[in-house]
């Protein structure tokens, strides 16, 4: 076997090198990097490259030098929110080889002496930073990963709107450099002004009356802006159980709403996505609120109705149909639409979309289940049960390949 021609090689802000790396970086033609980790690297015998722009257009270049000795440079660890996992898209394992140095999260973690397995490890680089919303609960420590000088200031904003201004933040510049400082102070008075190179360390506090939103499906209503038409509190964490998030897993939630269903999908795992289809412009700008409030802006919503706007979308492990039952042809082609191991949830509340269920369970077989929930409110001066509408649900396991 012959040796990887590309070598992803880590560099520290003291620019520490191994003898490996050092000798693999004397022996490549062409480096890609950074300015800073130029300057970081020293005396570099090869041609350097810094990143293109576009930077997907390196993927072509990388792949037009296939054979030549490449090296690129990336602070710490490539493979923890690095190049790394998108360079493995592009190339064969055999093509390549990573050379890691101590990452962010390690380097904080020990500043910080956290337990590195206790804590939640998020990226901001690049990122909305609403996403840490996802991660907020009393007691949580949180590294992130910054963009820039202004992050921390947009995280402390977050904290306060979301009740969380009593959290501690420090922030951890330049690691390991000669440069180093760390910086701490609440969310409720922060007003450092700090360097673009940095990493951002959380110690989470409620304030009192702050609401709290577990990940566990099953957020309250009132979570959610919307405009009455939603999957309710108890049906939603029904329906969900029956879809299964699993890590990276993909959704179409079909009738999307005000976005309950994808929201609570993308929350529950890791890396799970969803694309909402909604034709109403209201609901999907709701959706899209919401979607940014509870820490998953990327839920991809689209002016479109099914089953027309099915076709040419990425194919789903699972499907949620809350409107848009009575569409010709709808279940099939989501049946057909769906991997192998997929799930198809469908909820019905009214006589015409139950009939479709009913059938769909007479044909294709899965679990038919009745939900009827009723929620106490006041009666006059007293308390009595109020009834929501019950709902018909169809659930369809898609036998593996």
């Amino acid at each position: 076997m012959s040796a990887p021609w590309l070598s992803l090689i880590g560099i520290g802000e003291d620019g520490g090198l191994s003898p490996t790396a050092r000798h693999i970086l004397d022996g490549s033609a062409i480096v890609y990097g950074s300015q800073r980790h130029f300057e970081l690297a020293g005396t570099l015998p090869g041609e350097t490259r810094t990143w293109p722009s576009p930077f997907a257009s390196v993927y072509d270049d990388l792949k037009s030098l296939a054979g030549t000795p490449v090296a690129i440079l990336a602070t710490g660890d490539p493979q923890w929110f690095g190049i790394g996992s998108a360079l493995a898209k592009h190339f064969a394992a055999e093509d390549m080889r990573v050379l890691p140095c101590p990452s962010a999260f390690q380097l904080a973690a020990a500043r910080m002496r956290w337990p590195l397995q206790e804590v939640e490890c998020i990226s901001l680089h690049g990122r909305p930073v609403e996403t840490l919303a996802t991660f907020l609960y009393p007691g949580a420590r949180i590294l992130a990963l910054t963009s820039n000088g202004e992050t921390p200031g947009q995280v402390a904003r977050i904290l306060r709107e979301k009740g969380f201004g009593a959290s501690e933040m420090t922030v951890l510049e330049h690691m390991g450099g000669s440069a180093e400082r760390i910086v701490s102070g609440t969310a409720h008075d922060w007003s450092e002004t700090v360097a673009d190179f940095n990493t951002l360390a959380l110690t989470l506090c409620a304030d009192e009356g702050a609401a709290v939103h577990a990940r566990t499906p099953g957020l309250p209503d009132a979570a959610f802006r919307h405009d009455g038409k939603m999957t309710k509190r108890e049906i939603r964490a029904v329906t969900l159980a029956a879809l299964m998030p699993l890590p990276g897993q993909l959704l179409w939630d079909i009738g999307a709403g005000c976005g309950s269903i994808g929201i609570e999908w993308m929350r529950a795992a890791r890396g799970a996505q969803a694309i909402g289809l909604e034709p109403h412009d209201e609901r999907r700008a709701m959706a899209a609120e919401n979607a940014l409030s509870l820490g998953v802006p990327g839920f991809d919503l689209k002016n479109a109705d099914a089953p027309e706007a099915l076709a040419g979308l990425p194919c789903p492990d699972a499907i949620f149909i809350g409107g848009g039952l009575t569409a010709d042809g709808i279940v099939e082609c989501c049946i057909g639409a769906l991997k192998p191991g997929g799930r198809l949830v469908a909820n019905a509340v009214t006589l015409e979309s139950e009939a479709v269920l009913l059938d769909a369970h007479k044909r294709f077989g899965g679990d038919l289940i009745r939900l009827s929930v009723q929620r106490a409110s006041p009666v006059g001066g007293l308390t009595g049960w109020r009834p929501l509408m019950p709902v018909t649900q169809w659930a369809f396991h898609k036998g593996a390949a």
